[in-house]
């Protein structure tokens, strides 16, 4: 039996008929750029997160790079952020002539540490942009109350957490600009690449709707340069048949996450990713630590089981090359390093069944009671 760590095709299924229906309709009508679909989808996701505005464009990383040009972020401005991520974090930041300054993580949350960004914090400041690792929403409390003492902005990424909480207020919304992306793994997907931004801020708002249409309010008269990043017509469509159903996938995730917190909680040399106390996590991916330098055995022997595994990040920012010349030695951020040792990601999406729930688990316990063996036998 093959348990994939992510299953596209099954909610595909699921959904078929209103698909292709939409789909066929956006073919049919032939406006495939920027056609009426884009702007209902946007309505759309403005009222689900509850925001003034939502503007679509062609990728996460497209909608980071949006909100920092509209924050006017560029040469010579410092932007701080978290190194255990994916690339398109600092990929935005450097691409717009910023540097990102790298704040470790928590070990217990994997998100940004609070309680260091302040320490960091320099004349050339101008951002913080917290990460909503795996779905689980930063202490957006302490970001917040930092960046209004030192007149921050805050650019939230909301890859991998569309949906999620924090005391009340979905992510994305809290900061000055949420930043999101409809990667087909994400919980809200689309059919190849596709982002959004989210504001409260008309004036955010007006600047990334021209600057992703080549820097023009007027067609063919353009204020500055811009970007070619608009959300194609189909993906909005298919967006659109998806969101109706974000919650009830948002739900089925929490209960495949609170099955292997019951089921794992017992198992050896395996840290558990904790509940979150002031808000609601959305499990884009349920991520353990695997103690005693054994994850990669572990994720070797599930792969002999049939049961697909994933490392979410095994090199952390500071030590990418495209980041030396910033100057991270070795044991700089110690926490995201251990992270990235140790991190393994289970099957989670919302269609994984109990029965196949059942047998990672128990692959997992058995897989963890022979390195247990081995360990104590070396």
């Amino acid at each position: 039996m093959k348990i994939p760590s992510f299953d596209a095709k099954s909610q595909y299924h699921l959904l078929a008929p209103e698909l292709i229906n939409v789909v066929s309709s956006v073919m049919a009508d032939g406006r495939y750029i920027m056609g009426p679909q884009v702007k209902c989808f946007e309505m759309q996701f403005a009222s689900y997160l509850d925001c003034a505005s939502t503007i679509s464009c062609n990728s996460g990383t497209d909608a980071l790079h949006l909100a920092l040009r509209a924050l006017n972020i560029g040469v010579g401005d410092e932007v701080i952020t978290t190194p255990f991520t994916f690339i398109a974090t600092t990929e935005a930041i450097g691409i717009v002539g910023a540097t990102p300054v790298f704040v470790d993580v928590d070990l217990e949350t994997y998100n940004i540490d609070p309680q260091q960004i302040e320490s960091k914090i320099t004349e050339r400041t101008k951002a913080i942009l917290p990460v909503h690792l795996y779905g689980r929403p930063c202490d957006m409390s302490t970001i917040m109350a930092i960046a209004r003492k030192y007149n921050l902005k805050v650019i939230e990424d909301c890859a991998q957490a569309t949906g999620a909480v924090w005391q009340g207020q979905k992510v994305g919304t809290i900061g000055d600009v949420g930043c999101f992306s409809f990667f087909p793994t994400k919980n809200l997907g689309c059919f190849g690449d596709g982002g959004a931004i989210a504001t409260n801020d008309p004036e955010i708002a007006d600047r990334v709707e021209y600057l992703r249409r080549h820097g023009g309010k007027i067609k063919y008269q353009h204020e500055e340069l811009g970007l070619n990043s608009r959300l194609d017509t189909l993906q909005a469509a298919i967006l659109s048949v998806k969101l109706p159903y974000l919650e009830q996938w948002n739900t089925a995730r929490k209960a495949i996450a609170y099955y292997y917190l019951e089921q794992l909680a017992s198992v050896a040399g395996i840290v558990l990713p904790s509940v979150v106390a002031n808000g609601t996590s959305v499990w884009n991916q349920f991520t353990i630590r695997v103690l005693d330098g054994q994850r990669d055995r572990l994720q070797q022997q599930l792969n002999q089981k049939g049961i697909s595994t994933m490392v979410y990040y095994p090199i952390p920012l500071h030590l990418q090359k495209v980041h030396s010349h910033l100057n991270y030695p070795l044991g700089s951020l110690p926490n995201s390093e251990k992270l990235s040792t140790e991190v393994l990601s289970l099957p989670m999406f919302p269609e994984l069944s109990l029965f196949e729930q059942q047998i990672t688990v128990e692959a997992i316990s058995q897989a963890s009671a022979n390195l247990s063996c081995i360990h104590e036998y070396v």
